[in-house]
């Protein structure tokens, strides 16, 4: 399978699931009211809410349509019903049918990956990596544009801009590049260098989940809690918040298990493997998974 097959089925199952988040918070929003759950303020608890709810509708929708092939035309619910008229019922039933799409859709995507070395000998080995980061990392990274891991980080917005500061979507950071226009015309405009939807699940989704699995189980949550203490210990980075240290210490962990993807992806793919600056030019290693 080529990579824009393997992208089109990661992207297909995310595009499900989006869809499903979207239907889910209109749906909490609505049913809210009913269970008595006010506005909260903390995303936290908002979640936990959202949840509840959704927990609740669950187990109300199954009651209704045990044992149906298909939803009633009618049914009598009484007053204290949280499911009360046919247009909630539908509503529920959509919601549903996407959750169940959506998990088909990942089983699916794992059966492919297995395919792939890269995810046998790599990728499925690292906890705190499922199939879906996988399929992501896998069709939105081509390896074998990737002369060294630092084209990933730039790919990736992993690098660091002119000013000194990660990349980011400010003006400052946007780069010029040429498209053509409807007429055929060259034309040049200012966007962003890298890979929005891939920055967003690595340091968003995977920081996150390296985190969760441990240092017993995830190496790279050791490089996080020790370039966190260097940031919390040196005097040029005192000014900076607790969070703006955290992120700082998530993208640098996201970076060196980069690193040790390339190593890894390239070797299994045939193609030369270059040592990334730290390592060929200041002889620096990191302890990583493939140490």
């Amino acid at each position: 399978m080529n990579a824009s097959n393997l992208k089109s089925i990661v992207r297909g199952a995310y595009d499900i699931q989006a869809l499903r988040i979207q239907m889910g918070g209109r749906i909490v929003a609505n049913f809210k009211s009913k269970l008595g759950i006010k506005p909260c303020e903390k995303e936290e608890l908002a979640e936990k809410d959202a949840k509840k709810v959704l927990s609740y509708l669950k187990a109300e929708y199954s009651l209704i349509t045990d044992g149906m092939a298909s939803l009633p035309r009618k049914f009598a619910r009484n007053g204290d019903s949280l499911i009360s008229n046919m247009t909630e019922l539908v509503l529920i039933d959509q919601y549903f049918t996407l959750e169940k799409d959506e998990s088909k859709h990942f089983r699916q995507l794992e059966k492919v990956l297995m395919e792939y070395d890269i995810y046998t000998h790599f990728l499925k080995n690292i906890k705190g990596i499922g199939p879906a980061m996988a399929g992501v990392i896998m069709s939105e990274i081509d390896i074998h544009k990737s002369k060294y891991a630092s084209s990933i980080w730039k790919y990736a917005g992993l690098d660091v801009a002119g000013d000194g500061q990660g990349r980011s979507r400010k003006k400052e950071h946007l780069v010029e590049t040429e498209y053509t226009d409807k007429d055929g015309k060259t034309k040049k405009k200012m966007g962003i260098s890298f890979n929005p939807f891939l920055k967003t699940k690595l340091v968003g989704v995977l920081g996150s989940s390296f985190l969760r699995a441990g240092v017993k189980d995830n190496p790279y949550r050791a490089i996080y809690d020790n370039y966190k203490f260097r940031l919390e210990n040196n005097p040029d980075h005192a000014e900076k918040t607790k969070g703006h240290r955290h992120n700082m210490a998530i993208r640098y962990m996201v970076k060196m298990f980069i690193i040790d993807l390339y190593k890894v992806w390239r070797m299994v793919e045939g193609l030369e493997v270059y040592p990334p600056y730290h390592e060929a030019k200041l002889g620096l290693k990191h302890g990583g998974a493939s140490a």
